[in-house]
């Protein structure tokens, strides 16, 4: 497909003055139309994160988000070594034969879109098969029927969606045993991640390369209602790094929260709130070493439902910690600092009251994290408890608050500070009734015992 002379000198000067750094002189050698050839070739748009790894491998494991080009990296990755002869069997494996159709073969980044009408294969849609003009044959295979892997070689095969497919196991070692063909068969999957068996074992692989992208780093080539309604929309959230940002997230066993509990009652806004409080977890002293100090801010609305407004968390000195704490009370209008008095007694109401004149309620632990969070997960399973917005540190160490993780893990600062901030706003059902707090009733200057 040859570019117009304009076309060329176009495409030229703007791929010349993103590349001109890695071969000058090279480059200002060129003609304006062999520039517009050069800048034609996929090298020259990928990013580097989307070019074929270097190095000794047997397998390039792709997990990346929605939007950031891995079917075309596939596509092209497939097309090269096609057209080079580097591969003469292929095996292109996809979820359904419907998406080996409409996203391999025809998709807008898939093999027929990305190749020269000059070198593009024949596509023979009832043999399941491409044929490129040097003889090199590629064949679509159904990720549900492992099956029609037995038998076939192949010198390459490339997986789409890998950990979506419901026999992922036994699809990927059925194509194994067929990838015998050549002095050098390879594979690649390209897919969003999931935490299945396959994926895990593929991770811990010497012989396999992983490469890693989000969606944000394809934002050029992204619609911007794509942009809007996914990206800012699920950012941070539990789908978000997953399909956004390609993490891959598990539940751990015995955990008192999961990541579906928090989607679940996620909210974007909360409503009028009567109350709003600061818990706050103290670090036990200061330091690289240190803990962090959790604090985090939860209001309640007149309809008994909780909403957790800010983690403002961190490392940092009692003084640096204070500070923000107070930061936090004034910036929601709260009523009261909630802390811990376990680890420094009447020392966190000094340092906090030598920045400001705020109330602070100390509490004491008498239990130990675990049974102390267990009525406060209650509230989340009951769907009383919202996240407005996303708050990815603090949700990591919910998911992995195990009975286990209490005792032997990472302080759960965050954690902690959620919890004596919910004690505060639910006492009737966290407290048991020997240390509840007399009943207030609230009123325009503050809460008052009733």
């Amino acid at each position: 497909m040859r570019p117009s002379k304009d076309e060329a000198r176009n495409c030229g000067q703007s791929w010349i003055q993103r590349k001109q750094s890695d071969h000058p002189e090279y480059l200002r050698s060129l003609t304006d139309y062999e520039l517009g050839l050069l800048s034609l070739k996929w090298e020259c748009h990928a990013r580097r994160s989307q070019l074929p790894p270097e190095g000794d491998w047997n397998g390039w494991l792709i997990i990346a988000g929605r939007g950031w080009g891995k079917t075309r990296v596939g596509a092209e990755y497939i097309r090269a070594a096609a057209e080079s002869g580097q591969a003469k069997r292929i095996g292109l494996v996809a979820e359904t034969s419907d998406d080996g159709r409409d996203v391999i073969v025809e998709g807008e980044s898939g093999i027929l879109a990305i190749s020269d009408p000059r070198s593009s294969p024949l596509y023979e849609s009832s043999k399941r098969r491409l044929t490129w003009p040097n003889g090199t044959i590629a064949t679509l295979y159904d990720g549900c029927k492992p099956d029609q892997l037995r038998g076939p070689q192949h010198d390459l095969v490339w997986f789409d969606e890998l950990a979506k497919f419901s026999r992922a196991d036994t699809v990927f070692d059925m194509a194994m045993f067929g990838l015998r063909l050549g002095t050098r068969p390879r594979w690649v999957a390209t897919t969003t991640p999931r935490p299945i068996p396959l994926i895990k074992r593929l991770l811990g692989q010497a012989d396999v390369s992983l490469t890693r992208g989000k969606s944000e780093e394809n934002l050029a080539n992204i619609a911007a209602s794509f942009r809007g309604n996914v990206i800012e929309r699920y950012r941070g959230t539990r789908l978000g790094r997953q399909e956004l940002d390609a993490e891959i997230l598990e539940d751990m066993p015995g955990a008192l929260w999961t990541r579906h509990m928090l989607d679940e009652t996620r909210t974007g806004a909360a409503p009028e709130l009567a109350r709003i409080v600061v818990g706050v977890d103290p670090a036990a002293s200061s330091g690289e070493d240190a803990n962090e100090t959790g604090i985090v801010v939860i209001g309640l609305a007149r309809n008994g439902h909780a909403y957790v407004l800010q983690d403002c968390s961190l490392h940092g000195s009692p003084d640096a910690w204070a500070r923000r704490a107070v930061n936090a009370y004034r910036q929601w209008a709260a009523d009261c600092l909630v802390a811990e008095a376990n680890q420094g007694g009447e020392m966190v109401t000094h340092v906090i009251q030598s920045i400001a004149d705020i109330p602070v309620k100390l509490v004491r632990a008498r239990r130990g994290k675990y049974v102390r969070a267990e009525p406060v997960s209650a509230l989340y399973e009951q769907g009383r408890v919202h996240h407005v917005g996303a708050f990815p540190e603090l949700e990591d160490q919910m998911v992995a608050f195990t009975p286990e993780a209490s005792v032997d893990g990472a302080s759960p600062d965050r954690v902690d500070a959620l919890v004596w901030a919910a004690t505060e706003l639910f006492p009737d059902i966290i407290l048991p009734p020997q240390v509840r707090p007399q009943p207030r009733v609230f009123q325009p200057g503050g809460w008052m015992s009733s």
